[in-house]
């Protein structure tokens, strides 16, 4: 060793050029290994490399990843097995979210609860009938629909499409899909479907080689054994859902094919919805649901009684005195309206029942008075802006949760990379929908009062009682059934079809969610109409059961054949409980 390197320590290697440039071999004990150590080291990487697998696996079986291709089935045996462990596997997924969903709202009121019963209050909400039922529902119906839509091409192979055909009669692409292209050439007016599978996945399922009745024929099938498993005061929901779903996929499919475009149909479809809910809301209201004639009445912050006056007068002409007691006896009414109230029920109690000249018309009641829509406020001038602000408030905080909650809890990802792009976006959701609420609210009183107020003036005009100049000179004019039209039947449907319009003050994204929300209502309440005139044949017990499989016949089969055609959501709920086949 050199003297410039005597206060170097030795490493095992000499500097360049020095004699023992070359690396010292093993088995000189410079470069000591451990076997041992090192084989456990690759024991325990092999062991995490397992158990990340086992892990994926596991989630695989609760959330089905983007992508699956479709499952070749060939035989009955494996039709059935595949069948099985499907519905096994959506059994166990809607016992999961039911139980969940349950739990939540037993956490929200166990506080109202003793406590010697909040443990049987948990353990109802995780294992009690409804989660039963709701995961025996869906299980029933994925394991009837898997073995039909696998099994009847084997049954019926004479049916069977071509090799070289597609579903959509794309037979240059389906070939090019089977010869293992990544990229197919979709034309224009296809490539704007939005599926939320992989670009090859969405290809595959579009073409799955499958007869559009086998899909319908297996939907209705599935769908109307399965419905049986709930109880019958949740089978009309879930019938109407499934029903409106399927026209919406079938609708969408038919004008697609057609090339037909409605701008703003689904404003369209909540316009022509609210007008029917509205008219049953005001004067038949046992064509809705109980609980949703409740709601609407709290959202519309007008008095129950209030309603009934309207009621009984616009069909019958006449009305509860114990209703305007009550009116007149809230602490909120304001002096204005109950003098107007008082006046109105001495002007009753004194008038004859031979009034009936021409020159009183106008002051007979045919609708409920101003007073009584709105005690708490005198001037009509200001019932849109108390209605906006009160219902908008009042919404907010369940607005809120819809916005805020699957946005921090579905979407971690992007709320973890930017919380505030995240938070604020919901916040801004939240208050536009509780503005859109608020302004159907608003516009439909608005409405409501100024048309009374119209038709009061044009009939006091017409009759002479008020002074005509040379602008309301053609208004006297006007025939009295036309001006009658304002307080009709029908004028109540026109008003809810208007306040309809007020959706497109809500996001884009969510008109169509919501058209379909109020939809099954509007078509309950046209069908309980229809049959109380005698237009339509009466269902009888199986009548959940048959719209059941005819919704489940349309979604099924548009899902099958053009998924692009539902709505994100169903077609997301669909693909995690069904898969592509």
């Amino acid at each position: 060793m050199n003297d410039s390197d005597e206060g170097t320590p030795y490493t095992g290697y000499s500097t360049p050029g020095g004699s023992n440039s070359i690396p010292p071999t093993p088995s000189e004990g410079i470069i000591h290994f451990t076997p041992k150590r090192a084989m456990a080291s690759f024991d325990n990487l092999v062991a995490l490399a397992n158990h990340q697998e086992k892990l994926k696996g596991a989630r695989k079986m609760v959330w089905r990843d983007r992508g699956q291709p479709v499952v070749e089935l060939d035989t009955l045996e494996t039709c059935l097995a595949h069948a099985l462990s499907g519905g096994l596997r959506s059994g166990a997924l809607a016992f999961n979210i039911r139980a969940a969903f349950n739990l939540v709202l037993a956490l929200i009121r166990i506080h109202k609860v003793p406590r010697d019963r909040r443990f049987a209050l948990i353990r109802h909400a995780i294992f009690g009938t409804d989660t039963w039922r709701f995961a025996l529902m869906l299980g029933t119906f994925t394991s009837v629909y898997k073995f039909l839509i696998n099994a009847l091409p084997i049954l019926i192979p004479a049916l069977n499409p071509s090799q070289s055909a597609s579903a959509l009669g794309d037979d240059d692409e389906a070939a090019k899909l089977e010869a293992g292209l990544k990229t197919v050439e979709v034309p224009l007016a296809k490539r704007s479907a939005r599926l939320s599978l992989s670009a090859r996945a969405q290809l595959v399922l579009i073409r799955k080689k499958t007869r559009r009745w086998h899909a319908a024929l297996a939907g209705a099938v599935a769908g109307g054994l399965a419905i049986m498993w709930e109880k019958r005061s949740r089978r009309a929901i879930i019938a109407q859902q499934m029903f409106v779903r399927g026209l919406q996929g079938s609708y969408n499919a038919y004008t697609t094919r057609r090339n037909i475009r409605v701008p703003h149909g689904d404003v369209l479809v909540f316009a022509l919805a609210c007008g029917q809910i509205m008219y049953g809301f005001l004067l038949r209201p046992d064509t809705l649901p109980h609980s949703y004639t409740n709601w609407i009445g709290q959202a519309s912050k007008v008095p129950r009684e209030a309603i009934k006056m309207n009621m009984g007068l616009v069909r019958e002409g006449k009305f509860d005195l114990a209703d305007l007691e009550k009116l007149v006896a809230k602490k909120d009414t304001t002096p204005f309206n109950r003098a107007d109230l008082f006046a109105l029920k001495d002007e009753l109690l004194n008038s004859t029942a031979a009034a009936t000249n021409s020159a009183e018309r106008y002051s007979r009641l045919v609708y409920g008075p101003c007073s009584a829509v709105h005690p708490a406020v005198s001037s009509c001038l200001n019932v849109p802006f108390d209605r906006f602000f009160a219902v908008s408030k009042w919404m907010l905080p369940i607005y809120g949760a819809l916005h805020f909650v699957p946005a921090i809890v579905f979407r971690r990802k992007a709320f973890m990379q930017d919380p505030g792009k995240v938070l604020v976006k919901a916040g801004l959701g939240s208050m536009r929908s509780s503005a859109f609420l608020g302004a159907f609210v608003a516009l439909y009183q608005g409405l409501f009062c100024y048309k009374h107020y119209l038709h009061k003036y044009l009939t006091m005009l017409r009759m002479g009682l008020r002074p005509t100049n040379i602008f309301n000179s053609p208004l006297a004019a006007l025939p009295a059934w036309l001006i009658d039209f304002l307080i009709s039947k029908p004028s109540f449907w026109i008003l809810g079809f208007s306040a309809g319009l007020t959706l497109f003050v809500e996001e884009k994204r969510r008109r169509g969610e919501l058209a379909m929300y109020v939809l099954p209502k509007a078509l309950e309440s046209v069908w309980v109409m229809a049959r109380g005139k005698g237009w339509v044949f009466r269902t009888g017990k199986w009548g959940e059961t048959m719209l059941t499989a005819l919704g489940m016949a349309m979604v099924m089969s548009t899902y099958q054949n053009d998924p692009q055609h539902l709505s994100g959501f169903v077609r997301r709920i669909l693909y995690q409980f069904i898969g592509p086949n």
